[in-house]
């Protein structure tokens, strides 16, 4: 299974347990430093600036919510079924089959000295999904190289473009050895489909994983190697994927959010995350979260179906690491959602590593940026 003495992860957990939670006057969770220094000597130093991360969301009003009762219930059974929601409960996904396909090279794309870039495709569900990918230009392992599906946050669909938002963070990733999936999710840029969400709809979560599939049938990937990336709302992606699909080897979450439900209804995300695009003028049909919210109220695990739908509450279905990294003065998602998932990771005996910055907002940016994305790095050589 996992290394459960690894330094940093075991460090961060007996911290967190023996302080019980120490809070500090603003009401953020200290986590205490790695026990010890990671030195960057062995990777190759990244030549963009964080300042080329995504550009700040801007704010938008969430509608009121009152959180639901936190006392401990029963996982989700598989014998539920719901007549309104069911495609993104957690039972329903690990019983669903996701494929992927062969990947078509459709541009190639300005090469760098350390990797090339190319232009391609795969299917998801019948559409066609477009993304960047890159090959380092380096000898190729044996077994093939490492890679990971890199997931983009919320970007209003109409301005996504597929070589924009993000080129620093696949930059340090590529350079250092990692074929990099930038996906392209369905209903941004080429992309075809809608473009749903992520929370309340399954279709980014299916994407991710057949992205993933999609990528096991190239030859010089390693099948067994492949890792998910995960911005802002793809957090909850990322580790919706890792529930449901044992191929994905670990997961990294920078500034994630979404993971109990509760927590979405407590802390709200000022983004426009969780609102799709207007339905078409004249419709009446509503939108998915309004019909889900209809049925079953607010999200809250009291509730049968907000349990089966919570990441948190089918935790017992995460076999693999992850990485979680989140900024105290992020003004979009606040770091609450990270600590409560690190919470509920600690009680289930899951491997993770928990990192919190003081700085860098919802995007890590510098200085913040390089040793998060060191640390990003170092996790995924040791985990695939």
């Amino acid at each position: 299974m996992f290394n459960q003495k690894r330094t940093v992860a075991v460090f961060l957990s007996l911290l967190f347990a023996a302080s019980a939670c120490r809070l500090v006057g603003s009401g953020r969770m200290v986590t205490p430093p790695p026990a010890a220094t990671i030195e960057p000597a062995t990777l190759q130093p990244t030549t963009e600036s964080a300042d080329q991360a995504p550009d700040r969301i801007e704010s938008t009003a969430l509608p009121t919510a009152t959180a639901g009762d936190s006392s401990p219930v029963a996982p989700a059974t598989e014998a539920a079924v719901f007549e309104v929601g069911e495609e993104i409960t957690i039972p329903y996904l690990r019983g669903l089959k996701i494929t992927g396909s062969p990947i078509t090279f459709e541009q190639e794309l300005t090469d760098t000295v350390f990797y090339q870039q190319h232009l391609v495709s795969y299917m998801s569900e019948g559409n066609k999904i477009y993304g960047l990918l890159t090959i380092p230009n380096q000898e190729q392992p044996e077994r093939g190289f490492k890679a990971v599906v890199f997931n983009h946050g919320y970007i209003p669909p109409d301005s996504y473009r597929t070589t924009e938002r993000y080129t620093a963070y696949v930059d340090y990733l590529a350079r250092n050895g990692l074929v990099v999936f930038k996906i392209d999710m369905r209903g941004h840029g080429n992309s075809e489909g809608e473009a749903t969400g992520s929370y309340f709809s399954p279709g980014y979560t299916i994407d991710a994983i057949a992205a993933l599939k999609s990528l096991q049938t190239l030859d010089f990937v390693d099948p067994q190697g492949i890792g998910m990336w995960g911005h802002s709302m793809a957090g909850n992606l990322v580790l919706r994927a890792m529930l449901i699909e044992p191929d994905v080897q670990a997961g990294v979450i920078f500034a994630g959010a979404v993971y109990s439900y509760d927590d979405f209804a407590t802390y709200g995300i000022d983004d426009d995350t969780f609102r799709p695009r207007p339905t078409p003028e004249g419709s009446e049909q509503p939108r998915r979260s309004q019909q889900i919210f209809e049925a079953y109220g607010r999200p809250d695990t009291q509730v049968d179906y907000w349990r089966a739908v919570s990441l948190t509450e089918n935790i017992e279905f995460l076999e693999r690491p992850v990485q979680i990294h989140h900024a105290a003065d992020d003004p979009v998602v606040s770091i609450q959602y990270s600590e409560g998932l690190a919470a509920v990771l600690l009680a289930g005996g899951k491997e993770y590593e928990f990192y919190t910055y003081e700085g860098g907002g919802h995007n890590l940016a510098s200085p913040y940026f390089d040793q998060a994305m060191l640390r990003t790095v170092n996790f995924l050589r040791d985990e695939l």
